[in-house]
């Protein structure tokens, strides 16, 4: 049993979700691994960000997303609203605000030294939700999906854009 690991860089702008099409990543990361049959884990170390599989959609919205993610902002606004204000969701809380301005890149974090700066309450339960990993088929060598099947990262935190990582893991023989 041969394990191959990888991780990518990603870049989120901020503002809304930001969806990131890592399909041909995972296609390289499979083929540099030389693992003809197993699995593909893609994976997100991040608390605000998750991977899923999903149809690609052709059709995509004037900001940019395909309409199937601008269907699922649709539905997550239902059930997770965007955190506008502190009386949205508990968290943060004063005691979370206080831990973060304690640590060394808290400016990274709390660029105005505003508690709004860390209203990403509904970004963490998106992702609970979602799952912040994938798993897939390895066949013959490639991605084991249909013709329209694809790999998204998603990062929901809407406070600032980020660099994020992906981390893709390839487990087999």
């Amino acid at each position: 049993m041969a394990v191959y690991k990888e991780v990518i860089s990603l870049q989120s702008h901020g503002g809304t979700p930001t969806y990131i099409n890592v399909t041909e990543k995972v296609k390289k990361a499979i083929a540099d691994s030389g693992i003809q049959n197993g699995i593909v884990a893609v994976i997100s170390p991040h608390t605000t960000c998750s991977v899923f599989f999903e149809e690609y959609v052709h059709d995509v919205t004037e900001d940019g997303d395909e309409f199937l993610q601008a269907d699922l902002n649709d539905i997550l606004d239902r059930i997770v609203p965007q955190q506008t204000s502190a009386d949205i969701y508990r968290y943060p809380g004063q005691a979370h605000y206080d831990a973060v301005k304690e640590w060394p890149n808290y400016r990274d974090y709390l660029p105005t030294d505003d508690p709004s700066d860390l209203w990403n309450g509904d970004a963490h339960l998106r992702s609970t939700l979602l799952g912040s990993s994938c798993i897939l088929d390895v066949d013959n060598g490639k991605l084991g999906v249909g013709t329209t099947g694809y790999v998204y990262f998603v990062d929901f935190d809407r406070c600032q854009s980020r660099k994020r990582k992906c981390k893709i893991v390839v487990i087999g023989e």
